[in-house]
């Protein structure tokens, strides 16, 4: 047995481990057992630093989720599209392929624990069908691998669906949706590394949430995976009382980016059903990208998306960046709230009037200080004036 499998095996899960590791009411801790499962491995279990901090949210369970009457059971439509069992297929040229129920560490917030945890709602006995649906719609290129975690598969077993889905001629890209490298990053191991090597192009998501989970063990599993070639995207959730501060979230990116996994998403937390508890306001993402913006390099800045509920996918949220806009020009404003102005040209214009761009596109600092009162104000041409060259 495997290190991270004796981890897993040594997990808290059990309703007495509950009571007695987080001093759950009994009756409570049944109740919660019910609903979601628990399990805690004891690395993650060793990241908290004391109760209700960032990591002890994310994998306790507490009683306010069965209080929540607004979140649905399959808030993405999952379950709709799902022409077959263990794919969903939402977007055109890509499907989502469940090939285990089990998960390192049970996430309060997760959004599928309608089945996670349950073998006989994503089984290993249905993946037939699965890739008979893949090999059958040769639209798709692009399989992300998910579940549970399909990191929680043997080697051996992850290499059969690995190699199965490597004859697919049409399938392109290969990508692991796992937690793992930081949950239990002792799952990744230089024999795993070595096997995923042969399946390439294989692509790595993986899911910080906070930078307390940035571990010497975290680091080490992606520096892994990226020297096997795997680029290694990561996919945050907002969450209230984890990470709804611009600095903690300054600080996750940038020590994202230094182990080479680039920030990749950040989400809205879902409308899943015992995790409403979780959720922020839009404005308050809204306000944490425009404080990323400008202040971090570009490459440590994710997309901030909000999985659209009833299954219409991910839609990017910005913050006001464009102050106005007509068939001349458009005004802008930088992560400074300094405002600017780009001229417009028509796609048959083949000749340019250059006298219609006086100025070099700043504008004055009257304007600049005025406009910093709030960048989210839309403003009337007249309130501007172009900069002398």
């Amino acid at each position: 047995m495997e290190l991270w499998q004796q981890m897993i095996r040594d997990s808290v899960h059990t309703v007495d481990q509950l009571v007695e590791k987080f001093n759950l009411d009994k009756k409570v801790a049944e109740e919660l057992d019910e609903f979601f499962q628990a399990r805690i491995n004891p690395y993650y279990l060793s990241l908290i630093r004391y109760p209700g901090d960032p990591i002890w949210l994310q994998c306790v369970p507490d009683k306010v989720e069965l209080n929540d009457m607004l979140g649905s059971e399959d808030p993405l439509n999952e379950d709709v599209m799902s022409p077959v069992p263990n794919i969903t297929h939402r977007y055109p040229d890509r499907c989502l392929f469940l090939v285990t129920s089990q998960c390192g560490m049970y996430c309060r917030f997760c959004t599928r624990k309608r089945k996670v945890g349950d073998s006989g709602k994503i089984s290993m006995k249905q993946l037939e069908s699965a890739f008979k649906y893949i090999e059958e719609h040769s639209e798709i290129r692009d399989v992300i691998l998910s579940g549970g975690d399909p990191l929680m598969l043997t080697d051996y077993l992850l290499e059969r669906v690995l190699s199965r889905l490597r004859q697919i001629p049409h399938v392109e890209i290969i990508r692991l949706g796992t937690k793992m490298p930081c949950v239990l990053p002792q799952r990744i191991t230089p024999k795993l590394c070595e096997m995923v090597k042969k399946y390439h192009p294989i692509y790595v998501n993986t899911h910080f949430n906070h930078p307390w989970e940035i571990t010497e063990e975290s680091i080490k599993a992606c520096e892994m995976l990226v020297n096997t070639g795997c680029p290694v995207n990561n996919q945050a959730v907002l969450m209230k009382g984890v990470n709804d501060d611009a600095e903690v979230m300054k600080e996750l990116m940038i020590k994202l980016l230094k182990m080479r996994v680039r920030p990749y998403y950040l989400f809205m937390a879902d409308e899943v059903k015992g995790a409403s508890h979780f959720r922020t306001s839009i404005d308050k993402g809204i306000e944490i990208m425009d404080h990323l913006r400008g202040h971090i390099s570009g490459l440590a800045i994710p997309h901030f998306v909000i999985d659209a509920p009833g299954g219409g996918g991910k839609i990017p949220m910005l913050p006001d960046y464009v102050l106005h806009k007509d068939k001349e020009k458009i005004i802008l404003r930088n992560y400074k709230h300094e405002n600017f102005i780009y001229h417009e040209i028509e796609e048959s214009d083949s000749v340019i009037d250059k006298s219609a761009h006086k100025g070099n596109g700043a504008l004055s600092k009257k304007d600049n200080e005025s406009s910093k009162n709030n960048g989210k104000k839309k403003v009337s041409v007249a309130e501007f004036e172009m900069n002398a060259n």
